[in-house]
């Protein structure tokens, strides 16, 4: 008889166990339904309150997007074009005058200026400004004033002027640096030249912005700066047209910290 009390004792142990976790999973799970229920509740009452707002709001990004990509095409777009045919004008006065042997400052002042009713780079740059050709228009006006050793505004539109080409970014940065040279501004100089090496790496401005910064450092004393510029095109540009002859330049920063 003992045994056979314990048989059923044990066979209730094992529903009681086997229930109560139902019990929380049900109950669980009509919480968090009910949270879900309530969310919902206050959401629909929030958006029926500021159903107005909520719109409003909508239909200002749309009224935003839509107009953002008409901009885009009807404005933008032929805005570019325009700008591109302006820039094409003051281009061939500044291309002939950079290319002959000597500068002729007239030829500069044409592309500047325009001529026959036509815009100069200084007009493209003000009108176009939110265009390529516009920034391009600073570009070329920086270095025209450059040129004519006007060296305040050469500063003024090369500054202006953005670009990430690798060419052209460090470009205008160095001619930034040659025009405070030229102002005998030489610690700015030294920075822009600094700038201007550093910006993209290159076997043609890297070496020559480099020289120019320990040329202009050594102006400053700074020797131990130009031989580090100097020994730096040494190690990573010996073949450029600054590599030559190199050597002479090193021992002379060194021969200056004596």
């Amino acid at each position: 008889m003992a045994t056979y009390k314990k048989k059923p004792t044990k066979e209730k142990k094992v529903v009681v166990e086997q229930e109560q976790p139902e019990i929380e999973e049900h109950s669980t799970t009509a919480e968090v339904f009910d949270t879900l229920d309530e969310t919902a509740s206050k959401s629909e009452e929030f958006v029926m309150k500021n159903q107005k707002a909520i719109y409003g709001t909508i239909g200002v990004v749309v009224v935003c997007v839509l107009g953002f990509l008409g901009y885009q095409k009807f404005i933008a777009g032929p805005n570019e074009s325009k700008a591109a045919d302006d820039l094409a004008y003051p281009k061939q006065y500044f291309t002939e005058a950079t290319t002959t042997e000597v500068a002729n400052d007239s030829l500069l002042r044409l592309g500047l200026t325009g001529a026959d009713g036509r815009f100069g780079f200084e007009d493209v740059a003000s009108q176009y400004s939110g265009t390529k050709a516009g920034n391009l228009a600073n570009f070329y006006a920086g270095v025209s004033y450059l040129k004519l050793k006007e060296y305040q505004k050469a500063i003024e539109f090369l500054d202006k002027f953005t670009a990430d080409d690798e060419i052209l970014a460090p470009t205008a940065t160095g001619a930034i640096g040659d025009a405070f040279a030229n102002l005998e501004q030489l610690e700015q100089a030294l920075t822009y030249y600094e700038k201007a090496a550093n910006l993209k790496a290159n076997d043609f401005t890297t070496p020559l912005f480099l020289y120019k910064a320990a040329l202009t450092a050594m102006d400053l004393n700074n020797f131990a700066k130009a031989e580090q510029y100097f020994t730096k095109i040494k190690n990573e540009y010996p073949s450029s047209n600054e590599g030559k002859d190199i050597d002479l330049y090193i021992n002379k920063a060194k021969f200056a910290q004596k």
